[in-house]
């Protein structure tokens, strides 16, 4: 296992610096670089001084200017320059400095984290948790009463779109024509340090309440679904016959035997889950006012932020690899017959 553990993180690297250069390119090449942002703003800035009259003056900007602005940014350089000299800040976990927000992007990065982390963590955990006792319980009472309205339940929440059960959520419980239960925006209230230990945490797991149900919609019909039809295709192959002839009960009969062969495709989703923690929800984070990651990086890309683009794809490249990983690890745990070697 160790060798294939090593194997694994020696073909992260090349992988890595695949990923990073298609993406350097991308971004480089792409038309509005900074450079050309910045001098639209000081023309903008000096677009009101031209002379009053039937013609006035366009404000240009000196070559001086546009050099100096180069230079300042690293851009009189060739891109592959530039992207080794990038390669090279990288391997010191140096990311740059923030073309907007004027600071490193580490900096940037870090002060956005806490909230597509926390939603990532909790609704990894609840997902699963849910969905694996959800998608069991289904499969023992297969065909039965619960099974359908659970089943017609789930199929109504795979159809909302995240974004429109949100406004929904926000319309009926937030204030926004009915009642006001829960509150939008920020992830604490204002007096959350003057609060008790489980005033805090009531207080997280209110603001938490909307956002992490629209987080958690998309993937949890998939889960339960899958782990229902996983537990019932094991239950019909021979060696689950064989363990009921020995006259072991329908309880051990799923939870002992069929069970850990039936979570090794849930496992496979693990690593995809780790994504979260960068990739944020855009549209969630803008409807319910979250300043996450994907708000982030979705300015990042407007603004032309070159540094943080890279900064945020590098990390959530690694997060992924290792994601994957973690996944092949998991397949052991469930199933110690797999042996990767």
């Amino acid at each position: 296992m160790f060798n294939y553990i090593l194997r694994r993180i020696l073909i992260m690297i090349p992988t890595l610096i695949g990923v990073t250069i298609i993406t350097f390119a991308i971004i480089n090449l792409a038309p509005g670089s900074p450079i050309e942002q910045k001098i639209q703003q000081i023309k903008f800035g000096g677009g009101g001084h031209g002379e009053s009259g039937g013609g006035s003056k366009s404000s240009a900007v000196s070559e001086e200017v546009i050099a100096a602005l180069k230079k300042q940014y690293g851009f009189d350089k060739p891109i592959h320059i530039r992207y080794w000299i990038w390669l090279k800040n990288i391997s010191r976990l140096d990311f740059g400095e923030s073309f907007t927000y004027e600071e490193p992007v580490l900096n940037v990065i870090a002060s956005k984290f806490p909230v597509s982390l926390q939603f990532g963590v909790i609704s990894l955990i609840m997902s699963y948790t849910v969905c694996v006792l959800l998608g069991v319980a289904k499969a023992v009472k297969h065909g039965s009463t619960f099974d359908h309205i659970t089943s017609f339940i789930l199929a109504v929440f795979y159809s909302i779109p995240d974004f429109m059960l949100a406004i929904l959520l926000i319309v009926y419980f937030a204030g926004g024509r009915f009642f006001h239960w829960f509150p939008i925006g920020e992830l604490y209230s204002d007096n959350y340090y003057d609060l008790s230990f489980w005033g805090k945490v009531g207080d997280r797991i209110y603001h938490f309440v909307l956002p992490l149900i629209c987080y958690m919609i998309g993937s949890f019909t998939v889960l339960t679904m899958l782990m229902k039809n996983s537990l019932l295709d094991e239950i019909k192959k021979d060696y689950i016959r064989t363990a009921r002839a020995k006259g072991l009960s329908e309880k051990t009969v799923y939870l002992k035997h069929a069970l850990r062969n039936a979570l090794i495709p849930i496992v496979t989703g693990i690593g995809g889950f780790l994504a979260v923690f960068f990739t944020g929800a855009l549209l969630l984070e803008s409807i319910f006012q979250l300043d996450g990651i994907g708000l982030l990086s979705y300015k990042s890309i407007l603004q032309r932020d070159y540094n943080v683009i890279m900064g945020i794809m590098f990390l959530e490249s690694v997060v992924l690899l290792i994601g994957n990983l973690l996944s092949d690890l998991a397949y052991v745990v469930v199933d110690p017959r797999i042996d990767f070697e």
